[in-house]
């Protein structure tokens, strides 16, 4: 069995929107706040930009793509510009041979202690890339 362009394209489409309910459906229960303040439309369009920034790293990993996603929300749509968040665009930006899912697993080990110094339970450590 050959499969079409076309075919192949709504396969991959149809794979998006799975992925796209799935990301609202978590980001509704861990950024309630958020998501209804934005409502069901502009979610899903914070996810999509997720998504093409994640893509934009080398992250495309579905696990990888809903942490960024997660991140952007929790610090912000453009956290890995953020001068106020050095190590998100040292990490996102490290040149050395590193895979997407080894990034991004330093990129939420950064952002945890990030906040974790932020609310107080320690002291915030500046990650080196």
């Amino acid at each position: 069995m050959k499969l079409r362009k076309e075919q192949m394209e709504a396969f991959s489409e149809a794979a998006v929107q799975d992925f796209e309910d799935r990301m609202a459906h978590h980001l509704q229960k861990c950024f309630p706040e958020q998501c209804e303040a934005l409502g069901n439309t502009k979610t899903r369009e914070a996810i999509r930009e997720g998504i093409a920034l994640a893509s934009d790293y080398g992250i495309t990993l579905e696990p990888d793509v809903c942490r960024y996603i997660s991140l952007m929300f929790a610090f912000g749509r453009r956290f890995d510009r953020d001068r106020q968040l050095p190590w998100a665009g040292r990490i996102l930006n490290d040149p050395s041979p590193m895979d997407a899912s080894a990034k991004v697993d330093r990129l939420y080990e950064a952002a945890t202690a990030y906040a974790r110094g932020v609310a107080g339970v320690e002291e915030p450590n500046e990650v080196q890339p």
